[in-house]
């Protein structure tokens, strides 16, 4: 595993805010390079990358905890996607506020955020992500009791669904790690959306 790469002058570099790259990949039959070169051709000049499990908490990622430790205020965390930087939507938002309280950038290469190119709007994109995640939250606890009301009234049974097979459920969690979406795991799975979600969220727990 390469710790980090280091590319051009330093000396240009520490004068300046610096861009640091992170990328992960999930498996070992998956190579870094591409996410490499689009973190270069995006003014990286640090880049820390590993393989490692997106089901792995981000504390418990080495190169991660490396590079979010590398930055200093003014510095902008590039990554190619943030699914790359965390495990769970709510990882991923603690990630981000705490570069917004040590005044560092964060920017997505698909599109989804950069906070450099727009710093004062910064605060209200990571505050419209957090109050997603918690209408998110609300909304599966809000169907959750819903339904356990209805199976009381109903005389339903309270155990929940069947449980899905195990080799279902591992084949989600490893299209999961590969970096498939949601739809692409639907497809090749044939199984729903809400199927999906559970099998990843009850990984994502343990």
């Amino acid at each position: 595993m390469i710790h980090c790469y280091t590319f051009g002058s330093s000396l240009s570099v520490a004068m300046t805010s610096r861009s640091i790259g992170y990328s992960r990949k999930s498996t070992s039959s998956q190579t870094n390079d591409p996410d490499v070169e689009a973190l270069k051709a995006n003014g990286c000049h640090q880049i820390f990358q590993e393989k490692i499990s997106s089901r792995v908490k981000a504390k418990d990622r080495p190169e991660l905890q490396a590079a979010l430790n590398c930055l200093i205020e003014g510095d902008c965390l590039v990554v190619t996607s943030l699914s790359r930087l965390a495990r769970t939507q709510s990882e991923c938002i603690e990630i981000l506020h705490s570069l917004q309280e040590r005044g560092i950038f964060i920017k997505s290469i698909d599109g989804l955020l950069d906070t450099q190119a727009n710093s004062k709007l910064a605060p209200l994109m990571i505050g419209l992500l957090t109050g997603l995640n918690e209408i998110e939250r609300d909304l599966i606890r809000e169907r959750t009791q819903d339904s356990i009301n209805h199976r009381r009234k109903t005389g339903g049974n309270l155990g929940g669904r069947p449980k899905t097979s195990d080799k279902r459920a591992d084949l989600v969690l490893s299209l999961r790690d590969q970096g498939d979406s949601y739809r692409t795991i639907r497809d090749k799975t044939q199984m729903g959306y809400s199927t999906i979600r559970r099998i990843i969220v009850a990984a994502d727990k343990v």
